[in-house]
């Protein structure tokens, strides 16, 4: 038996030992539509409990600063001094999976995450991160201000185990890899959360609404992002 042979072989008994023990890896295995599982249709499974799932050996990986975001109304001013005004403003940082679907506060996959996340680490973990503030900010004459914030994040790699009473898909138990996003403590790795003042000038339209609006001619106004 030549090698190439061997290995064809040795991966067809691989195969076979899956079936027969009635598990597999979501995507290993060949199958025509409807006998295999989407890794959506398996996390769905685990979300409303038809799925017994863990999240096994998770993995987290470093701390990094989010993307910055405005969190805060914005500050116009068509006057022709510095406007300085308080302003508030909050914000609500999720989590996703790997396929950009959300995880919810106090659902079935945030909990079985932080469950699994914290038996390994000894430490929680939150799928939401909400906090809000004010700051007062000064905006130069035909500009406009407003608050940005990047909250700390830290990916969680692991493997969905969902095991089925009876087999669904023609297994009791499927496996799927995935990675979670969500908001990691403030000071996790050295990296804490910011908070800034942001501003830019008017555009042309922006600075012709200033004189074509009485309400807004000569002074600072608030407008809802």
């Amino acid at each position: 038996m030549t090698m190439n042979r061997a290995r064809r072989y040795g991966g067809r008994m691989l195969a076979v030992t899956a079936v027969a023990c009635g598990m597999t890896v979501a995507g290993a295995l060949p199958a025509s539509a409807g006998e295999q599982p989407t890794k959506r249709e398996l996390m769905a499974d685990c979300a409303s409990g038809v799925g017994k799932c863990t999240f096994n050996e998770p993995k987290l990986g470093e701390a990094y600063l989010g993307a910055f975001r405005q969190v805060s109304d914005s500050l116009y001013n068509c006057s022709s001094s510095d406007a300085t005004q308080s302003m508030t403003w909050d914000d609500t940082v999720g989590s996703t999976d790997s396929l950009g679907v959300s995880v919810t506060a106090g659902g079935k996959i945030a909990g079985i995450v932080d469950l699994s996340v914290t038996a390994s680490y000894s430490h929680s973990w939150s799928s939401t991160h909400s906090e809000s503030s004010s700051l007062n900010m000064t905006v130069k004459p035909g500009e406009v201000g407003w608050i940005s914030r990047a909250q700390v994040m830290q990916k969680v790699s692991g493997t969905w185990q969902t095991h089925y009473d009876s087999p669904k898909w023609g297994h009791y138990y499927w496996f799927v890899p995935d990675t979670i996003t969500g908001p990691a403590k403030n000071g996790t790795d050295g990296k804490s959360n910011a908070v800034v003042v942001k501003t830019r000038k008017m555009t042309d339209a922006e600075k012709r609404s200033c004189s074509a609006d009485a309400d807004h001619q000569g002074r600072a106004f608030v407008q809802q992002r």
